[in-house]
């Protein structure tokens, strides 16, 4: 190596010999690596080396120490990149203008050590290949010590090339400036940078991601290696969602920086439907012991299982020395950091396994840079592959593209710490490619009841049912209600339920959508098949008694009731039980036309018949007496013309009917829950109660007339077997209409179709079944002495 343009080598000055004071801090470095019980001797070997170089080289080329005692680290050459690096800390970050800062006590951190290294070797790869042909790369290298003043320190010695600086004065000891690397926190990086934009060098940092210096306008020559913050907002809120974790708090300090990414992350968790239960920032320098406890209270006692944190190494002490985060028993802990916790921190056996880390992917990579030009228009159409086949670029914003592994901690006993990467995300990667997380590699802690664990403010709402918000609490805050009786819901967590199609119908526990039962008065079930074979039954009963009274048709009892008659109103009943068939079995279009149609027609000759009777019956008895004029009428025209005449009435109000508006199939599937009722829409439902309230019309004149004639003298009075026919039928239909308005589908089909029988039945009964009793079982009684002798 060439230090100061002396050409030198780290084992020339690793040989060179030291004085007593030297040697004693070279001891007490390597008692402080010992004592971190680092085993790997070729860190403790450049980590000498280093102390050596740094603390100890003479540069011929500066003109004076700066007031810390410790000068730059420089190479000549004909181009010269400023580096800012931090390898020193001072043990604490609290500023105090009492105490000068070469009195406060440093820190050195190792893993800083090795960004030192890649900045020289990166220097030397350049030199050593022709990226830049005839010319030498140099630097001048300072430490920033974590400390405000010393980074702005940095960057005016940068600019002067000496280590005492003069304002604005350039000693031009070595090549020309180009730019500057830095790696700096967020905060440090946004400060220098408003000093670099004055003298308009590009500034390019390889550790801040700093969100608020997207804006161009602000930081027009500053670069950031680093991926934007904005792209890890972005996995967290995949990891959340991945293991369903939608009730989180989050920690942060009060620097600006943290509060923007507090700030989006807050509106990037909400808007994909997660909730926060707090947000505590920390006052970096405002911290007391009572505000540490109420802290740790509040991270103790909330109900939430996952803390995101968002912090640097500058303000890290803060989660671990005095919050103590990583000792809370059953919370998940989620933080981005890109410090290595083996060299941060004594590891603690309290620590618990329950931290997530989002780092950037660290990879074997000979060297860090191939190429750096260090120019504002070459650096912004930057884009080539490093030796791994990547795609190295500065995208739009100017953020540099990496991927991110997520790191699982697991802490060992007697303090020792061991990490799986368990996950990766990749902003760049196509969609369901860009976020892996292996939870099988997870270690979670014992605390944990479930694997891997929940963070919801309440339960998951099972298919079937649907998210109520509580009132005046945040949207993960709600109560579980089952869907309505035609909605379902087949997904868990949906905030609203999803109604089912006309056709379908939710099952027993509402998560799907289901066909509706096909309901109708059908042959096959027991109650189609009951009622098919009743009518069946009462249509041979009939048609038994019509051929009884056509066998025996010259026997007096049946030429006394008038047997014409008789044969119609016996051939209109075996009518009136085959039309109740139609109701029976799948609606058509045809069905639904002749249902309501043929029973009133029919009935309506029925009803005409027995009117006719009972006419006949009244005139029979008046035309006995001496002088009667009921004798002209006697004859069979006057029972045909009744017939003829009432049931012409009820076949043109059917017409009408059919004219105007006639039944129609129709397909319900709002009746009744979870069925689709297939029925016939009666079309008018005045003309269907203009048939049914002419019926009642004939029943009632026939049941008046024959009460009358109740008590005219006969052994056999037919006016008393037509009033109790009467009397059935008008019981069986007065019962028929409450019932038949308050059921519905299928059941409504039942109940007329049992009205018609049971009518139909009361008619054949009260009016034939006496008269067959003596026909078949008493023909002694068969013989007009017997009607007559009253």
């Amino acid at each position: 190596m060439n230090l100061c343009g002396i050409s030198k080598n780290p084992a020339t000055v690793s040989a060179r010999p030291m004085n007593y004071a030297q040697s004693q801090q070279v001891f007490r470095w390597t008692n402080y690596v010992t004592a971190l019980k680092m085993q790997a001797h070729s860190v403790l070997i450049l980590l000498i080396l280093f102390h050596i170089l740094w603390k100890f080289t003479e540069c011929s080329c500066s003109s004076g120490q700066d007031f810390m005692g410790s000068p730059g680290y420089h190479k000549n050459g004909d181009i010269i990149v400023g580096g800012i690096v931090t390898v020193f800390s001072f043990k604490s970050i609290m500023y105090s203008f009492t105490v000068p800062l070469q009195f406060l006590t440093k820190v050195m951190h190792i893993i800083n050590y090795y960004n030192f290294l890649a900045f020289v070797y990166a220097v030397e790869e350049i030199n050593n290949s022709s990226l830049l042909p005839n010319l030498t790369l140099g630097y001048h290298l300072y430490d920033s010590y974590n400390n405000r003043l010393m980074e702005l320190r940095a960057a005016m010695n940068i600019f002067s090339q000496i280590d005492m600086p003069n304002i604005n004065y350039n000693c031009e000891t070595s090549g020309t400036l180009a730019a500057i690397i830095e790696g700096l926190s967020a905060v440090g990086s946004s400060q220098i940078s408003d000093v670099i934009s004055i003298y308009h060098y590009p500034q390019i940092s390889y550790a801040s991601q700093n969100p608020i210096n997207k804006y161009f306008v602000k930081f027009p020559y500053l670069y950031q290696t680093m991926p934007s913050i904005l792209n890890i907002i972005t996995g967290i809120v995949k990891l959340l969602k991945h293991f369903n974790w939608t009730w989180v708090g989050i920690i942060a300090p009060d620097d600006d920086s943290s509060l923007w990414f507090v700030q989006l992350l807050k509106e990037r968790i909400e808007q994909n439907g997660a909730c926060i239960e707090f947000i505590e920032i920390l006052k970096v320098n405002g911290l007391t012991p009572e505000r540490n406890d109420k802290t740790n209270e509040t991270l103790h006692k909330s109900s939430t299982k996952v803390i995101i944190g968002y912090f640097n190494i500058e303000v890290s002490w803060l989660f671990f020395i005095q919050i103590h985060i990583l000792e809370i028993p059953g919370k998940v802990f989620i933080t981005i950091t890109d410090f290595d916790f083996h060299f941060t921190y004594p590891l603690s056996s309290r620590f618990k396994n329950n931290t997530l880390l989002f780092t950037g992917m660290k990879k074997n990579i000979p060297s860090l840079f191939k190429f750096v030009r260090e120019l504002h228009r070459y650096l912004r159409n930057v884009h080539f592959k490093n030796m791994l086949g990547e795609e190295i670029f500065f995208d739009e914003n100017g953020d540099f593209p990496m991927d991110y592994s997520i790191i699982n901690l697991i802490f060992l006993p007697k303090g020792k710490l061991t990490h799986k990467i368990v996950g990766s995300y990749k902003p760049y990667a196509p969609t369901g490619e860009d976020f892996i997380i292996n939870e099988k590699e997870i270690g979670w802690e014992a605390a944990f009841t479930q694997s891997p664990p929940q963070s919801r403010c309440s339960p998951s709402c099972a298919p079937g049912y649907r998210k109520l918000p509580r009132e005046g609490k945040p949207v993960c805050c709600y109560d579980c209600i089952p869907c309505t009786t035609r909605e379902i819901s087949n997904q868990t967590d949906m905030d609203d339920c999803i109604r089912c199609p006309e056709d379908q119908w939710p099952n027993e526990k509402r998560d799907a959508c289901v066909p509706k039962i096909i309901s109708f008065l059908s042959h096959e079930e027991s109650l189609g098949i009951i009622l098919t074979l009743i009518s069946i039954l009462f249509f041979f009963i009939t048609a038994v008694i019509l051929g009884t009274f056509i066998y025996y048709q010259d026997t007096p009892i049946v030429k006394s009731n008038n047997r014409n008659l008789s044969y119609i109103l016996l051939v209109s009943l075996m009518l009136c039980f085959l039309c109740s068939l139609i109701f029976i079995g799948h609606p058509d279009k045809v069905t639904c036309i002749l249902r309501q149609t043929a029973f009133g027609i029919t009935f309506s000759i029925s009803l005409s018949s027995v009117l006719a009777k009972t006419i006949t019956v009244v005139m029979a008895f008046q035309s006995t007496k001496p002088g009667s004029k009921f004798r002209k009428w006697m004859g069979s025209r006057v029972s045909y013309s009744i017939v003829l005449s009432c049931s012409f009435l009820q076949i043109l109000l059917c017409l009408v009917w059919l004219g105007a508006a006639p039944p129609f199939l129709h397909v319900n599937m709002q009746a009744e829950d979870g069925t689709i009722q297939i029925e016939c829409n009666e079309g008018s439902i005045i003309a269907l109660y203009c048939v049914l309230g002419y019926l009642g019309f004939l029943a009632g004149i026939s049941f008046i007339v024959a009460f009358l004639a109740r008590n005219l003298p006969g052994s056999f009075n037919e006016a008393k077997h037509i009033t109790f026919s009467m009397l059935v039928f008008c019981s069986a239909w007065v019962a028929f209409i409450p019932t038949y308005l308050s059921t519905k589908g299928k059941y409504m089909v039942a109940v007329e179709v049992f009205a018609i029988l049971a009518s139909g039945s009361g008619i054949l009964g009260c009016i034939f079944i006496p008269k067959c009793y003596i026909i078949l079982l008493r023909p002694d009684r068969n013989n007009k002495k017997y009607i007559t002798k009253k």
